[in-house]
């Protein structure tokens, strides 16, 4: 069923309630990767309950499940998630109740077989203070369902990283079974679990999810740029444009640029860009 321009831009959810416990945040920590080294005492406060500071990308994870685009008719065998951005207003709390609003901000069509771009936007705000947390957006690239009529423009533009060598350089190691400890986070695809599956999908074995790349990058500016305070970024945007395997080492490239830090993350073990034209901003 081909998409209905008129219809999709009325996709929305609002008012759903969502809660969330200092559980929930140290286990995305860990999922992402905090805490290799036992010893390391400035990620500890990601992990423990003492004085405990939450990743701005644990954003991501908030309230997964709203269903807002399933409604869109759009043949999820096709889907693929294209790109994520993150717009921080006041840091996360380790705990709270949110209320999240999402709606269908945009669609993009690229042309009969050549797919439309859907383009998200959820809103977290905190039950008890009404204030708005987070604003998070996301590209989603409906491979087969281009053709219908819509606009040619709206996408978003890129981030273009700078051409010269990057000023750090962050290696993250990731573990062979760090997709099941990533999907108690929320997103239970077994595209990520299942060998079956995988192969299905046209992979040798079962990937890691974009969004783990994601909060994987995030912490590797956390750790150098930030020198460990996740309070400093407001905005975190990326790319996705290669699937990474449980195991392999990510590495982030990052060039710092005032308060802009841009970034992209490649593969040690094999020549591949995994996440591009990432976007950091920091607080003045």
């Amino acid at each position: 069923m081909p998409i209905n321009y008129d219809e999709i831009m009325q996709l929305k959810s609002v008012g759903d309630t969502f809660r969330y416990t200092d559980r929930e945040a140290i286990l995305y920590a860990l999922g992402v990767g905090f805490m290799r080294d036992p010893m390391n005492a400035q990620e500890l406060k990601y992990v423990y309950e003492n004085d405990l500071q939450t990743v701005p990308t644990f954003a991501t994870v908030i309230g997964w499940g709203q269903a807002t685009l399933a409604r869109s008719g759009i043949n999820y065998l096709m889907v693929v998630h294209g790109e994520q951005r993150l717009t921080m207003h006041k840091p996360l709390p380790f705990e709270a109740e949110v209320i999240a609003d999402e709606r269908v901000a945009g669609a993009v069509d690229k042309g009969e077989g050549k797919g439309a771009l859907i383009l998200m936007e959820k809103v977290i705000r905190e039950k008890k203070t009404g204030d708005k947390l987070c604003t998070l957006g996301a590209t989603i690239f409906a491979r087969g369902d281009g053709g219908f009529s819509g606009p040619k423009e709206g996408a978003p533009v890129p981030h273009a990283v700078p051409e010269r060598a990057p000023d750090l350089e962050v290696a993250c190691d990731t573990r062979p079974d760090q997709a099941f400890l990533y999907a108690l986070s929320g997103d239970r695809n077994p595209l990520h679990r299942d060998p079956n599956i995988a192969k299905m999908a046209g992979y040798p074995r079962p990937i890691l999810h974009g969004l783990c790349t994601y909060g994987t990058a995030c912490r590797a500016v956390i750790a150098s740029v930030c020198n460990y305070d996740a309070k400093k970024i407001t905005n975190f945007d990326a790319r996705f444009s290669a699937p990474v395997f449980p195991g392999e080492t990510i590495v982030t490239e990052i060039w710092v640029d005032g308060s802009v830090v841009s970034f992209r993350c490649k593969l040690k073990e094999r020549d591949a860009v995994v996440l591009n034209n990432g976007k950091c901003i920091l607080a003045a």
